[in-house]
């Protein structure tokens, strides 16, 4: 008998559902620049072959969660269910609301709060004001966490060996003439953002778009989310809008968090 049997990796039949990982990776699949694929596109961005594509389209269609007219594939709106369901397990962001309103009425800039997953943050708020960036956002929206100043306020709810884990495993592409891209340079960044409790990043994610970002704080001061403000540098610089905009920012941040650890989340 293997005396490392108990505690090997589990085999792939023991705790992973294929078939449903697959499923997955073709709802993934579809994007902006892909809203609407053939059988062969579908298999080809998921990695499938064109049965194993053809069978988890179906099933999709069956369940109301894809449409097609025969050629073309497209996703229904029905596939948002999956991604309310995470928000509506999480009411918080219902209370945290009228917060994050009136902290925008207030200082006439769009914010939005930000939740960690792997090496991207991902929305589950936002309040605009007006287009400030090239980029359409939404609930669901997903931008690199190494060059946003919401990414840089939730890894730094990590430890420094994490955060580094996953500097490195970020595709960290130059998307503007200021964006930083080396780990150690990151890493030293994000540490800052820990002590201070704040973050500027200033035209790296697009030209002309400053953000600053603050942590929202769960039950045992954990890092849970991040609220931002985002601004246009042809209207009001880093400088200035640290020191107009962090105060009430900062402000919003407690209060929300103070809901957060009320809640329990």
């Amino acid at each position: 008998m293997n005396a490392h049997a108990d505690t090997a990796a589990p085999r792939p039949g023991d705790t992973y559902v294929q078939s449903f990982a697959r499923g997955l990776q073709v709802v993934r699949s579809f994007s902006a620049e892909a809203p609407r694929q053939t059988l062969s596109e579908v298999a080809q961005r998921a990695g499938l072959t064109r049965a194993g594509a053809r069978r988890i389209l179906l099933t999709l269609q069956t369940l109301g969660y894809v449409e097609s007219d025969g050629k073309w594939f497209r996703l229904t709106p029905r596939i948002l269910d999956l991604g309310f369901a995470y928000l509506s397990s999480m009411p918080i962001w219902n209370l945290a609301e009228p917060e994050v309103e009136a902290l925008v009425d207030r200082v006439k800039e769009s914010s939005s709060i930000a939740v960690l997953d792997g090496t991207e943050i991902v929305y589950v708020m936002r309040v605009p004001t007006h287009k400030i960036m090239k980029i359409s956002l939404g609930i669901g929206s997903r931008l690199p966490a190494f060059c946003t100043s919401l990414g840089r306020v939730l890894l730094s709810g990590l430890e420094d060996s994490e955060i580094v884990r996953r500097l490195e495993a970020a595709p960290r592409t130059e998307l503007t003439r200021h964006t930083v891209t080396d780990p150690a340079t990151l890493l030293r960044r994000i540490q800052q953002v820990r002590k201070q409790g704040w973050c500027v990043v200033n035209q790296e994610l697009e030209e002309g778009l400053i953000s600053v970002a603050a942590p929202l704080y769960g039950v045992g001061g954990q890092v849970t989310a991040a609220l931002n403000l985002s601004g246009q540098a042809n209207r009001t610089d880093a400088r200035a809008m640290q020191e107009q905009l962090l105060p009430p920012l900062l402000e919003t941040a407690q209060t929300i968090s103070q809901l957060l650890r009320r809640k329990g989340n």
